[in-house]
């Protein structure tokens, strides 16, 4: 049995310290939090303990360590706990800044521990279906990855100046899913965005509406679209268009309830929020790592998939302000 300690207790922290707390080969042993009364909360849902992040990190009971802090302290957090021989499942980004993500990964390579990068949306259950039946050449080599990803609501303007953006905070998951549809890094990002939700936005120097065209050297396709508004709930669905045909994963919805009338079909809402869309992914991401540090494996996504997606977050970013497209190694 991994025992586990969960850094952060926010609402992402909550999330994984209970599915830990779930797990028939996992235990939840210490919870650390600025906020105490949050980190109080979780442990006496999940019988865990009420530690410091240095108690955490320094306890040679631990073998593993969730990272679910603001994101600028993660990449400290990382290294810290490579260096104290546990192994890392950290929400992303790995950090804000490239450079600072290739450092953190040579600490954890020369420490020889695990790390794993939080992109919980390989592991819906659907998209990960997609991606299966795409590899086993159901519709042929890929030609154009659609993605849309839209929020219900834009968070308020104090998250998003110190976010990162919408390329680096909300589209950075779509980036790396495109990567991972297409099977092969972009080399060529194109990008533009308004603020045409919330002035605010616009006024604290980001985006919340915005698209990208992502190209691959031998000339795949990825075209991503994101909004910080969906009147209709939370937009989530993926396209991909091949040589032999076309698959695509929609929204999931409150229930598969449909009636028909003479005014025509009508179904539930979508779910309205990530929590409820991406329970399920949430839980698998989870049973994954701790499969793999059961097992002595490389965990996946990876930290050079954090790179990945953080440079072409980065990329993105840069296109949007300059209006040219962005050649990336």
């Amino acid at each position: 049995m991994l025992r586990v300690g969960l850094l952060g207790a926010g609402r992402i922290g909550r999330i994984h310290g209970g599915n830990v707390a779930a797990h028939p080969k996992a235990q939840l042993v210490a919870v650390a939090d600025a906020v105490l009364e949050a980190s109080q909360t979780i442990a006496a849902e999940t019988n865990a303990t009420v530690a410091t992040i240095d108690g955490i990190i320094d306890d040679d009971k631990i073998d593993a360590v969730l990272i679910c802090t603001p994101t600028d302290m993660h990449a400290d957090l990382i290294e810290r706990a490579a260096k104290a021989g546990k192994a890392v499942f950290c929400e992303k980004p790995v950090d804000l800044a490239a450079d600072r993500i290739r450092a953190c990964l040579r600490v954890v390579e020369d420490a020889g521990t695990p790390l794993m990068i939080g992109f919980n949306r390989r592991f819906d259950p659907n998209f990960a279906a997609l991606k299966r039946r795409l590899v086993e050449g159901e519709v042929g080599a890929i030609e154009i990855v659609t993605v849309i990803s839209r929020d219900p609501a834009p968070p308020p303007v104090d998250y998003v100046k110190r976010s990162g953006g919408l390329f680096r905070d909300m589209m950075i998951h779509d980036l790396d899913m495109a990567a991972f549809l297409l099977g092969e890094d972009p080399v060529e990002v194109y990008a533009v965005g308004s603020a045409l939700v919330d002035k605010a936005i616009g006024e604290a120097g980001d985006v919340d509406t915005a698209a990208v065209i992502l190209k691959t050297a031998s000339g795949k396709i990825a075209q991503i679209s994101n909004s910080r508004r969906a009147a209709y709930g939370y937009d989530q669905r993926i396209e991909v268009h091949g040589s032999k045909g076309m698959i695509r994963a929609g929204n999931v919805h409150e229930t598969t309830v449909e009636s028909a009338t003479a005014t025509g079909f009508r179904a539930d809402p979508v779910q309205n929020f990530f929590l409820e869309r991406y329970a399920a992914a949430y839980r698998l991401e989870l049973d994954a790592f701790l499969g793999a540090v059961a097992d002595g494996k490389a965990p996946d996504p990876s930290g050079a998939d954090g790179l990945r997606a953080q440079i072409l977050a980065d990329a993105a970013t840069e296109s949007a302000q300059s209006g040219r497209p962005v050649r990336v190694g």
